[in-house]
């Protein structure tokens, strides 16, 4: 499975450290994905998502099938 947002495709992001000293290492900025299981009241079930945060937020504020919508996805899309 890929370290992948289901609903806003957030992934990780390459950058570089730098010490003090000008030591050049390279590092992984990885979204905060959580495993979350909403019910859907217009389909009367539960289902699973993997989703960042921030989605999640937005997914409790609109609801999981109003902000699919928006974003132009189905919920076959995004289900684990």
């Amino acid at each position: 499975m890929s370290r992948k947002c289901a609903i806003t495709g957030k992934k990780p992001l390459s950058g570089k450290n730098i010490s003090h000293a000008h030591n050049v290492t390279n590092k992984w900025q990885k979204p905060n994905l959580q495993k979350k299981r909403s019910y859907v009241t217009e389909l009367g079930r539960w289902v699973r998502v993997r989703i960042s945060t921030r989605a999640l937020r937005t997914v409790n504020k609109k609801g999981l099938l109003p902000y699919l919508r928006d974003e132009g996805l189905t919920l076959r899309d995004v289900t684990v």
